[in-house]
């Protein structure tokens, strides 16, 4: 929280000859100082706060939480998007994996250590993947170069079998992140969602730290979100 002591130590020295208390010390002027101060701060961080997306949303995009987004499945997630149209919007979150087995889920599945992660609320009873093996994998479906959705779980099990497949090369999901449609377009005008991109690569790499990471090649403003406690009450 450096960051924001100094911005609002720098707004203070800025503001302080407009606001001079000392020139008429009643109780009446305080009062109004700290309001003017703390009405113009929070301005201030209405600013910080604001997104400014310029990229299109569509199929192979990621979605990057903004940092104080409090919610179970969502917080400080990174959501790569499968599928966006006018019946609505499909993803997947990429940072929030669940310690389980692959052959505990689908039984008499071959022994694989695959990186699994909570797809989002939506049916966490089921269990989907994306991969960069392309057309190895029978009826999966291109979202970008390099990165494909879904497709025959006996195709992965044969790839499997062959020792033809690495866990950097697919990821798994119980459950996936579902928009109505225009409910993404709407959330995304709140500012909840940074629209933004990533290679194949680092949605597939099971990196625990991606969301700092994504957020600081945003650039200077959003690098101070990280700075942010992912728990604010327990700063």
């Amino acid at each position: 929280m450096s960051e924001h002591i100094s911005l609002f130590s720098k707004f203070c020295q800025k503001y302080k000859n407009i606001f001079d208390i000392s020139r008429s010390p009643t109780k009446q002027s305080h009062n109004k100082f700290l309001n003017l101060t703390l009405e113009i701060y929070k301005n201030m961080l209405n600013n910080f706060f604001k997104i400014n997306n310029t990229l299109k949303v569509e199929s192979g995009k990621i979605l990057i939480s903004e940092p104080l987004l409090d919610d179970y499945y969502f917080k400080r997630s990174i959501i790569v998007l499968t599928e966006h149209n006018e019946d609505g919007s499909v993803g997947f979150v990429i940072n929030n994996p669940v310690d389980v087995k692959l052959n505990e889920l689908i039984p008499d599945f071959p022994d694989f250590d695959a990186n699994i992660s909570i797809g989002g609320p939506v049916g966490t009873d089921t269990l989907q993947f994306i991969h960069s093996l392309g057309k190895k994998v029978k009826d999966s479906i291109l979202i970008k170069p390099g990165l494909y959705w879904g497709g025959s779980f006996d195709s992965i099990s044969e790839l499997i079998k062959k020792n033809e497949i690495s866990k950097n090369e697919i990821l798994f999901f119980l459950g996936y992140s579902g928009w109505s449609p225009n409910q993404l377009n709407d959330e995304i005008k709140r500012d909840s969602w940074v629209v933004s991109e990533l290679s194949s690569t680092s949605i597939l790499s099971n990196n625990k730290n991606i969301w700092d990471e994504a957020i600081t090649k945003l650039g200077t403003k959003q690098k101070i979100w990280t700075n942010f406690p992912s728990d604010p009450e327990l700063n």
